[in-house]
């Protein structure tokens, strides 16, 4: 049984513009046969990282739609807490993070990455309980330039970073509650823009440990992605019989 005080929060609200239109919308889209969100859900409840579950969503017609999803799974004894997530993504943590005051570790997590292992959240989990922050996170392989400026493409002076110091952060990012709530307090209060959950509890001055994760957990942003996952998915015995190409 898990631990009691262990929060997953799942978040479904974003936008997906990037998928172009293909799919209406990328976290319900079918991923070999099983919605994208139901796929991360999955993996979460298999490893046992928690007890609880707060899911971010969008509006009422997506709502409609995941409880339609859920309806038909049984998830057993797991508690849900449904949350309409804001308009930016550390809009709907902040969101999330008051609707699971009585948590004592919280798990965030972007239903965009449907293939995160169990093993990897069996990881983060001994890892957050000892460290108290703690987010997956793979090292990168290619070589990374910095520009002056943002669009200052044409002749422009590239300036080499230590690819041995970048890694690229996945998500569940997990943390102490109390910690993470007053990061993103801080955050809301002095109206600073984050890009995840690591990069708002620095802003109050406290580390994160990293958890190699070898497993692939990309992120589905586009239409390629969609089948690249679907790629993976194929690799695993289990995923073979019901992987459709399309």
């Amino acid at each position: 049984m898990p631990e009691t005080g262990h929060t997953l929060i799942l978040l479904a609200a974003g936008s997906g513009s990037r998928m172009g239109g293909v799919v209406a919308d990328k976290i319900l889209a079918p991923l070999c046969g099983v919605p994208v969100f139901i796929r991360s859900l999955n993996a979460c409840l298999e490893s046992g990282i928690a007890d609880r579950v707060v899911l971010v969503y969008r509006d009422a017609a997506q709502l409609a739609q995941l409880q339609a999803c859920l309806s038909a799974i049984d998830f057993g004894q797991v508690e849900f807490t449904w949350v309409q997530g804001g308009s930016e993504r550390q809009e709907s943590v902040i969101h999330a993070l008051e609707a699971a005051s009585d948590s004592d570790f919280v798990y965030i997590h972007d239903c965009a990455r449907p293939l995160v292992s169990p093993e990897a959240l069996r990881a983060l989990k001994d890892t957050v309980v000892r460290d108290g922050a703690a987010v997956l996170a793979h090292p990168v392989v290619d070589t990374i330039k910095r520009i002056p400026q943002k669009d200052q493409l044409q002749l422009t002076e590239l300036d080499d970073l230590e690819r041995c110091r970048l890694w690229a952060m996945e998500t569940p990012q997990a943390f102490r509650y109390p910690a993470i709530l007053q990061a993103y307090r801080h955050v809301r209060q002095h109206q600073l823009t984050i890009t995840d959950d690591t990069a708002a509890l620095a802003t109050i001055g406290q580390k994160t440990s990293i958890v190699p994760n070898a497993s692939p957990n990309p992120k589905i942003t586009t239409p390629a992605d969609l089948n690249y996952a679907a790629w993976l998915l194929e690799q695993t015995e289990d995923s073979k019989p019901k992987c459709q190409k399309g």
